[in-house]
């Protein structure tokens, strides 16, 4: 069969058909593949979102009411983009939960790329939240950045050397936008060194005891089960995108950033 013998097909189907997977696992081992639809979904959104967005102080805030007003299904980019960090914060929460409570930190290899992981998609976020340049934008960055001036002798240093100045302003957008564009498709490829490892193992299951007496193949069993997942995740998605999609947003990120006019509750 060509999927054997192919060089390329050969890896997807080590990956995802012939791999031997455990017959008892439940519905909380569906966040890791929920996990890689959620980041291809930002990616693609993303880089529709960068074609037309600028990373300028004086022209972030309108580029961004731009894609929402003016741009075809602009709107629905920007809020499937927004909202699907959301999820992904969602699914990553419950995939290290399941991860925590099964014992799967035995597998310490998967497991410390996958904090690994978690710290970076937290970075990603965290930069993209200041790309808009709204009020939360800007005092999210400048609080969150200054916890670092908290490190005794170099903090202050290490502060201004993230600015790229002595405060948050034009340097920092701009180096933000670099990063928030470059740092998925590192976690994409983190990611799957973090499945190469995985598939040494095998995955857990619910026992927490090896299950390698019953094992069945991925496909069809799990290639189902996660397509369910998904349109289930992607139904909660679009119902959050379509009817209420700043239920999880500041009101204040609709007010441009300005720096002599600090929110009240912060």
């Amino acid at each position: 069969i060509m999927r054997k013998t192919h060089p390329l097909l050969k890896i997807i189907n080590h990956a995802f058909v012939d791999l031997p997977a455990p017959s008892n696992i439940s519905s909380w081992w569906n966040f890791g593949s929920l996990l890689g639809v959620c980041l291809v979904m930002q990616i693609l959104t993303g880089l529709f979102l960068a074609m037309h967005y600028t990373s300028d102080t004086m022209t972030a805030f309108s580029s961004v009411t731009h894609i929402c007003r003016d741009v075809n299904y602009g709107w629905l980019i920007r809020y499937l983009h927004a909202n699907g960090a959301s999820m992904f914060f969602v699914c990553l929460f419950m995939h290290v939960g399941r991860g925590i409570y099964y014992g799967s930190y035995t597998f310490t290899e998967t497991w410390n790329l996958g904090v690994i992981l978690l710290f970076a998609v937290m970075a990603t976020a965290f930069m993209g939240y200041v790309l808009p340049w709204g009020q939360m934008s800007f005092w999210g960055a400048t609080v969150i950045t200054n916890l670092l001036s908290a490190i005794p002798y170099i903090g202050t240093n290490l502060v201004e050397w993230i600015w790229g100045g002595f405060s948050v302003d034009k340097a920092t957008l701009t180096r933000f936008f670099a990063f928030h564009f470059i740092l998925p498709f590192i976690i994409a490829a983190l990611a799957m060194v973090h499945l190469l490892f995985l598939h040494e193992t095998g995955s857990n299951n619910p026992t927490g005891v090896n299950s390698d007496a019953d094992k069945i193949p991925f496909h069809p069993y799990y290639t189902i089960k996660d397509l369910l997942g998904v349109f289930l995740m992607l139904l909660v998605l679009l119902l959050l995108v379509l009817f209420s999609p700043d239920l999880l947003g500041d009101p204040d990120n609709y007010t441009p950033a300005n720096p002599l006019n600090t929110p009240p509750h912060i």
